[in-house]
């Protein structure tokens, strides 16, 4: 069984991000709770690949919109469409316009319980329902009236992966296998050795 510290996320700071000059500090945020950096580029993309990005599971279409469709209806508002295949269709036509508006910066993170870490700091999808401290949190104010109200998707600064297995599939996607970089790290003694060294000087 492979030690949890050895788990990666994918991470994607959204043109938005870089248009915010906010890079340095979502890393930072990552590098803080002892995340190693094993892979970064910065690029621009396709709206194919974006597209293939989010459809990476089959599924994808089916819950996504499901899970919009009870969120509007959880709000007391009526969503766009009863179909989640037709909620998902217009979601993701935003999506490409988003991701395809400037360079973006993807990047592998690497570390213990690093999806639900990644996760847990980033924050919720909608930046106005995410917890002070979250990143989604400190740095966005957007909401999902207003992005609907704009017919744009929701500017959210990041892109994280939801789960170990989406994860693998997504670094597939984005990185060849030559991009990432295996490397120690000198803090990794004391975020993971099972025992600290005697550090005093005698």
């Amino acid at each position: 069984m492979a030690h949890p510290k050895t788990e990666r996320t994918l991470v994607i700071v959204k043109p938005d991000g870089v248009q915010r000059a906010l890079v340095g500090e979502i890393m930072k945020r990552f590098e803080n709770v002892g995340l190693k950096l094993v892979a970064i580029k910065m690029t621009t993309t396709s709206a194919e690949h974006v597209e293939k990005h989010y459809t990476l599971d089959p599924e994808w279409r089916r819950i996504t919109g499901e899970k919009t469709i009870s969120s509007y209806k959880e709000k007391g508002a009526a969503p766009p469409s009863e179909d989640p295949y037709e909620v998902t269709a217009v979601i993701l036509e935003n999506l490409k316009r988003y991701m395809v508006a400037g360079p973006i910066v993807p990047m592998i993170w690497e570390g213990a319980h690093a999806v639900k870490v990644v996760r847990k700091l980033v924050g919720s999808t909608e930046p106005l329902s995410s917890a002070p401290g979250t990143i989604r949190g400190d740095y966005v104010l957007d909401s999902y009236p207003m992005s609907d109200t704009d017919g744009r998707a929701i500017r959210n600064l990041i892109h994280a992966s939801g789960s170990p297995s989406e994860a693998e599939a997504e670094i597939k996607h984005w990185f060849k296998p030559e991009e990432i970089v295996r490397y120690r790290r000198m803090q990794d003694a004391i975020v993971y050795s099972p025992e600290l060294d005697d550090y005093l000087e005698q």
